[in-house]
């Protein structure tokens, strides 16, 4: 774990957040029914359950590889693909808010996309020197 990294603060927070949005519904049936309930229901089935646990799994182990800050552009490209789908099929009927205005808005994985996106380019984009 390098924490001497300008992005480990950042690697860290997205780590908890992916564990803690995976973990507990491994033991409350939050996966389950993920799976069974909403992505069956919406035209994922018979893979909806299989499809639930292998995003929940993907959370685990792009959230290790956030913490020890290896293959992280990957691990952010299919956290951003995960959350860009989350918008698409959950989050954008429900507007920009997550509470306030609103509930269970896109503003929160527009944030997390944002600092993915940082993660993946702590030096910001650089345009290519030509020699």
């Amino acid at each position: 774990m390098n924490i001497t990294n300008n992005t480990f603060l950042l690697r860290l927070v997205v780590a908890v957040i992916l564990l803690m949005h995976s973990i507990p519904g491994m033991f409350d049936n939050g996966i389950n029914n993920f799976g069974k309930l909403y992505l069956n229901e919406a035209g994922f089935a018979p893979i909806g359950l299989p499809l639930a646990w292998a995003i929940k799994l993907s959370h685990i182990v792009c959230a290790f590889c956030f913490l020890f800050n290896r293959y992280v552009k990957p691990a952010a490209i299919l956290t951003i693909i995960i959350l860009i789908a989350g918008i698409v099929m959950v989050h954008l009927k429900e507007g920009w808010y997550v509470v306030g205005g609103g509930r269970n808005g896109i503003e929160f994985n527009v944030l997390l996309i944002a600092v993915l996106v940082t993660v993946m380019f702590p030096d910001g984009f650089k345009k290519a020197t030509v020699v």
